[in-house]
């Protein structure tokens, strides 16, 4: 069975325009379905107990309008598969006549706490839940891949990407980085610590913050109509994130939080509303 809960957009959840902000969307996701694993008892002490917790890999977001200030919304989540240590969860956020304003699609893997390894998932912290069918829309894979020329730790233009080259681009402008061909533009971006207010209950950097870190790079008015995010290690406090900037003929921007070795945190790529 679906959960959902309403809500009122907030002015803190808002931006220049008014409109709900795509951290705060994935902020109403993340606590629906925390709401939701709490009100079934596969919640925090569920996972403590068998020292696990669930680590998002993927978010696939498709933005049909963002709500407005004071705008009544319900909020709604719901699993549909759960195989080996994965689990399949699909969002939406409906205005209160219950016309869909985004849908999205999410996977996620089951941790060990003390060996930071996946682990199978377990009848003990799913049997709260009851699988729904999958929501319509359309299920990208969950890899993202980097345009041809931008992946990390290769040569690019004659330009290596390795550890000390990753560490080298640490605090230049874009302008001294920008290197390209045809209609992709890369750019290494001034580094930066990962700080306090970035972390969450498991002490890493909670996922939506890697997307609030990827939207200072967007061009000023770029609404985005798809949000995907790919997850593929933790940052802890004060780890170093580089990032590495991608834009598409300002179709899409796709920007890899790296670590010094030039290694991924998080690909977050944001697709513009035509």
């Amino acid at each position: 069975m679906a959960y959902q809960f309403d809500s009122r957009i907030r002015f803190s959840e808002v931006g220049p325009d008014r409109r709900l902000t795509m951290v705060s969307l994935v902020d109403y996701f993340q606590d629906c379905s925390t709401f939701h694993s709490e009100a079934c008892g596969n919640g925090i002490d569920c996972l403590n107990r068998y020292d696990c917790v669930w680590m998002i890999l993927f978010w696939q977001i498709d933005i049909l309008r963002m709500p407005l200030l004071g705008e009544r919304v319900i909020t709604r989540t719901w699993p549909y598969g759960f195989q080996a240590f994965y689990g399949y969860r699909n969002f939406a956020m409906l205005d209160e006549n219950e016309n869909y304003l985004a849908k999205a699609n999410s996977v996620w893997a089951l941790m060990n706490l003390k060996t930071e390894r996946p682990m199978k998932v377990m009848q003990e912290v799913v049997s709260g839940y009851e699988l729904e069918p999958k929501l319509e829309m359309e299920y990208l894979p969950r890899k993202i891949s980097l345009p041809k020329t931008v992946h990390a730790g290769q040569s690019i233009n004659g330009e290596d990407r390795s550890e000390s080259a990753a560490k080298g681009c640490a605090g230049q402008p874009e302008s001294a980085a920008a290197k390209g061909t045809g209609t992709t533009q890369d750019g290494c971006m001034e580094a930066f610590r990962v700080g306090r207010q970035h972390l969450d209950t498991n002490h890493h950097v909670n996922n939506s913050q890697y997307i609030y870190m990827a939207e200072e790079y967007l061009p000023e008015n770029f609404e985005t109509a798809r949000l995907c995010v790919e997850y593929r290690q933790q940052a802890r406090l004060h780890d170093l994130i580089a990032p590495h900037v991608y834009r598409e003929d300002d179709l899409a921007v796709t920007v890899s939080l790296c670590d010094e070795k030039g290694t991924p945190y998080a690909i977050v790529k944001n697709e513009r509303r035509m």
